[in-house]
């Protein structure tokens, strides 16, 4: 029998690749129209693949808790799963690996904010609504020009140079879409089997800039260098640049070495097996010199 998954967001990044992760599966999938009944959208659906995040972090304390009133609402009225790529702003700065039992102790604003809409995951999944959360670190996509890949590390690759955006040596959690909305289809097609509220780490690919910087150069040959984010710039802007002051709460996590623990992914999936990472590198670099042609 064919299954329905509704996409909210699903001209951004997260929908995109879950769309794609989905019909390549054999689902059928509905793109939810911000502003339209979302009840009515999600009635015969099985999923519900909540991907709406405001563009630049904006409004967060507004927004966030409004989607999830109106996603809570839509899987308890059509009784289908919610499927949500969730982040690691719950984990504040605290040692890792992380995994499903870290403790939240959130350190900004925003990692606060998605704690308590995490929370209230939780407290549904005691009312009948089922929700899959499967977490990662930074989101890469060689398609997506607000992905970490080309507006961070890479944003000055024509001038031969790869950005930190800390310490180069410190380790953090990526997360390549194609596979992370991959497993998450595989998930959705295991909820029977899965707990009412199951909180998934997603272990991706765990490297330093300096790593990276690494395997570009083996990949293309080139001789790279360094260039340091332009923190000082972000605090100026602040005052009147909403994103520069967002991105500013968020510089611990550049500072704090991280990885997700894979081992419930892989009790769950455990054929399971990532991109590599050199494949990854080599169609964002395509897209990448591409688009700059």
């Amino acid at each position: 029998m064919t299954q329905t998954a509704l996409i909210l967001g699903a001209n951004g990044k997260i929908g995109r690749n879950f769309t794609a992760a989905f019909r390549a599966a054999g689902w059928q999938t509905r793109a939810y129209k911000r502003g339209t009944d979302m009840d009515l959208a999600a009635q015969g659906c099985a999923v519900i693949v909540n991907g709406l995040n405001p563009p630049n972090y904006h409004d967060w304390d507004r927004i966030l808790p409004q989607i999830t009133t109106q996603v809570l609402a839509a899987a308890k009225t059509s009784g289908a799963t919610v499927l949500f790529p969730g982040n690691v702003y719950v984990f504040g700065d605290q040692p890792g690996p992380w995994d499903e039992h870290t403790p939240h102790a959130p350190r900004s604003r925003k990692g606060r904010i998605r704690a308590e809409v995490e929370a209230r995951y939780r407290t549904a999944a005691t009312e009948g609504v089922q929700t899959i959360l499967l977490r990662a670190g930074d989101f890469m996509d060689a398609r997506a020009t607000d992905s970490v890949l080309q507006y961070l590390y890479l944003r000055n690759l024509a001038k031969g140079r790869v950005t930190a955006p800390g310490d180069p040596d410190v380790v953090r959690a990526h997360a390549w879409l194609p596979d992370m909305a991959r497993a998450g289809v595989m998930l959705a097609e295991r909820r029977a089997a899965l707990p009412a509220f199951c909180d998934v780490p997603f272990p991706g690919h765990t490297f330093s800039a300096r790593q990276l910087k690494d395997r570009i150069e083996h990949l293309t040959g080139r001789s790279l260098g360094f260039d340091r984010f332009p923190w000082w710039a972000m605090r100026l802007a602040g005052p009147v640049w909403e994103l520069a002051r967002e991105l500013g709460e968020m510089r611990y996590l550049y500072e704090t070495p991280h990885r997700m623990d894979g081992a419930r992914l892989h009790a769950l999936l455990p054929d399971w097996q990532d991109t590599p990472l050199d494949q990854v590198l080599m169609q964002t670099l395509a897209l990448t010199s591409a688009a700059a042609a």
